[in-house]
Parts: C-alpha cells; sequence; structure tokens
C-alpha cells in the first residue's frame, strides 16, 4: 500500500523545474497559436481539431516531465490555472499586452465586397466564410456590409441597410401580393 501511495503523491521532479517547464510550454502555446492565426480557435476544421488534440498529448511531458503521479499531474494543472489566471488580469488591464496576444480583427468583406488578401492571411475559403453567412441566416454575402474575423476567431456579419430604391421595390412587391390577396379572396366569394 506505501508504495501505491508514494506514486501517487511523490513527485518525480522538483518543485521549480515542473513550474518553469509549465510557464514556458504555456508561453510557447501562446506565441504558437498567435502566430498560426485565430482560426485555430474559432474556425476549427478537422485538421485542425485534430492539431489542437495532438498539441496536448504532445507537451504533456515537457510540463510533468518523467514524473507520473498523480500530484505531478495535478500540480503542472494548478500551475497552468495560476499562470493563465494571472496573464488574463494583467492583459486585461495592459491593452498593449492584449493586442499582443489576441491580434486585431480582420475586416473580410466590406460593401458587399470580398478582400482576398484578408482571406488568404487567415486561411479562410470563400466556402467557409459562406458556410459561416448562412450559420447566421445570410443567403448572399452581397448582401453583408461588413465581415470580420473577431479576435476570438469568431466570424461576424453586418448586413447591408437596403438602398432606397430596394426599399421601393420591397414596397411595391408587399403592395402588389396584398393587391393579389385581395383580388385571390373576393374571385372566391
Amino acid at each position: 500500500m506505501h508504495a501505491i501511495w508514494t506514486d501517487l503523491m511523490v513527485s518525480g521532479v522538483p518543485i521549480l523545474d515542473k513550474v518553469a517547464r509549465t510557464i514556458a510550454v504555456y508561453l510557447f502555446l501562446i506565441a504558437g497559436l498567435r502566430l498560426f492565426g485565430k482560426r485555430e480557435l474559432g474556425q476549427l476544421n478537422p485538421l485542425d481539431f485534430i492539431v489542437l488534440l495532438l498539441l496536448s498529448n504532445t507537451v504533456q511531458n515537457a510540463i510533468i516531465g518523467p514524473d507520473n503521479s498523480l500530484f505531478g499531474g495535478l500540480f503542472g494543472a494548478a500551475v497552468l490555472f495560476v499562470i493563465n489566471d494571472l496573464l488574463v488580469r494583467y492583459a486585461y488591464k495592459n491593452r498593449k499586452l492584449r493586442r499582443l496576444i489576441e491580434g486585431r480583427a480582420e475586416e473580410l468583406i466590406r460593401d458587399g465586397h470580398i478582400i482576398p488578401v484578408s482571406l488568404r492571411h487567415n486561411l479562410i475559403t470563400r466556402e467557409e466564410l459562406q458556410v459561416a453567412a448562412r450559420k447566421q441566416g445570410i443567403e448572399h454575402l452581397s448582401d453583408v456590409q461588413c465581415a470580420r474575423i473577431e479576435v476570438s476567431g469568431a466570424l461576424s456579419f453586418v448586413m447591408r441597410e437596403p438602398s432606397h430604391i430596394d426599399q421601393a421595390h420591397l414596397e411595391v412587391m408587399a403592395r402588389l401580393a396584398s393587391i393579389e390577396q385581395q383580388l385571390a379572396t373576393a374571385l372566391a366569394k
């Protein structure tokens, strides 16, 4: 029983070693996700999802080292929670750090026109953009005033306001439909 308890609770790596490893891996992952784009977080395709799953397994040993104890794993997780909380709190107060970590939102569509450079920069295909628009009830990208990839990786869309001509056309069509309905009702009597 003593051997099991020792294996569970005695860390095989010095505590400061584990803290340094955890912080180094955490900072590396922040830099990696920042360099490889927002899409990894907000617009996961199957390949991105696989990379994130494998990434967690790949860096596990870098964090806990040769330590397989329960305490070692829980301590590594605790250090991650603490360093994340500290960084989030500091970034909340420090706009420059927040911008460095998160980047900026980027426009993908302006006035109904797709910005191909922005799509390429963010590795978003036209098809992925169209799928995201349809999920928000938008049938045609030409109806979009502005579409952006936000710092979170989410795609947001703002619809165009109809022009005066479009609005007048819609009103005429609505009146015509009303007249047709009234005519159909009158003929049915």
